[in-house]
């Protein structure tokens, strides 16, 4: 009874090491995560969830990429972490055609490219991780009608050719021309610098009448403020501000009344996520990595995995606020 009592227990934590994924890992495995713009605390949050999911899993996580947007820069740090031949990357794609050809060559080396936050659907990398980002443009389109009342100028900031901020800009589009009063008066692009976005709301507001802009929507995390604070400073009260994603200043404007709402995604899931995934492909590796599994109706991999997005407004600010490292203080 006694022996068999032992090979139970023994099962038992098998089991149990199987599930928790410790037995099978180690530091020597290192996953990496490249990105661009890494100063944001949008990717301050991505990094945390992956850095997070490396400690669950006890292996090694290296997160890089430049502190500002830089798409050449980006490819080096890519270039770079596929020289290492590591068990996986995760990747934003800033621009498709610059960093394309060398997703494909990670994955023809047998390296696993999971992508997310912006993707390159043409590539060899698996899937891709992060938001929705047409409905989410179509979620911002439908505030900018509610808050209009159906009339008015809108201008966007963007950083073209960027996967993500181009379906965003998609969603929008596709909604406000079921409301052809609503006029889009200009498409701005920053080129990741959001300088752009203050020198041209500055100019902006001296224009009146048929001309005068009545919202402005940022696409991405950076420019939000920088529009905010252009307003304050000049005490406007009569435009519209949509940005995008939850940093603080973004929260404080909301509550402060400088910005109407935001576009949320979740960064810190979509990277947390991301390294459980390439883990996963890792351990369990496909016969063939560089296959189109899209293709594939009995792939064992999605084509797109959504983390969501939502509508944050002075309603539920709050929450958001409440979950942020400073609201846990």
């Amino acid at each position: 009874m006694k022996a068999m009592t032992n090979v139970i227990l023994a099962t038992l934590v098998l089991a149990i090491l199987s599930s928790s994924g410790c037995g099978r890992h180690s530091t020597k495995e290192v996953y990496y995560l490249v990105a661009n713009n890494m100063s944001l605390p949008y990717w301050q949050s991505a990094a945390a969830g992956f850095n997070k999911a490396a400690t669950l899993f006890h292996v090694t996580a290296r997160v890089v990429g430049p502190g500002n947007y830089d798409p050449r820069a980006e490819l080096a740090e890519l270039q770079k972490a596929v020289a290492a031949k590591p068990a996986g990357i995760l990747i934003s794609v800033a621009e498709v055609s610059v960093l394309q050809p060398d997703i494909d060559v990670a994955v023809n080396q047998g390296i696993p490219v999971i992508t997310m936050d912006s993707d390159a659907a043409g590539s060899r990398r698996l899937y891709f991780i992060g938001t929705n980002n047409l409905q989410a443009g179509r979620l911002g389109g439908q505030r900018l009608i509610q808050k209009l009342g159906g009339r008015g100028n809108v201008v966007f900031f963007t950083i073209a050719g960027q996967p993500n901020t181009e379906e965003r800009l998609k969603g929008f589009k596709e909604v406000l021309a079921t409301r052809p009063e609503i006029r889009i008066a200009g498409v701005v692009d920053m080129k990741g610098d959001a300088r752009y976005a203050s020198d041209w709301t500055r100019e902006s507001l001296a224009a009146m009448g048929p001309g005068k802009i009545d919202a402005y929507v940022c696409l991405e995390a950076s420019a939000g403020k920088a529009v905010a604070d252009v307003l304050k400073e000049a005490n406007v009260t009569n435009r519209l501000l949509v940005a995008w994603d939850v940093d603080q200043d973004t929260l404080d404007g909301i509550k402060a009344g400088t910005i109407d709402a935001t576009i949320a995604q979740k960064p810190f899931t979509m990277a947390y996520v991301g390294l459980k995934a390439l883990d996963e492909v890792f351990h369990a590796p496909p016969r063939q990595l560089n296959k189109d599994y899209s293709a594939d109706a009995f792939a064992p991999y999605p084509v797109f995995v959504d983390t969501g997005a939502s509508l944050v407004d002075k309603d539920n600010v709050d929450r958001y606020i409440a979950a942020t490292p400073e609201g846990n203080k």
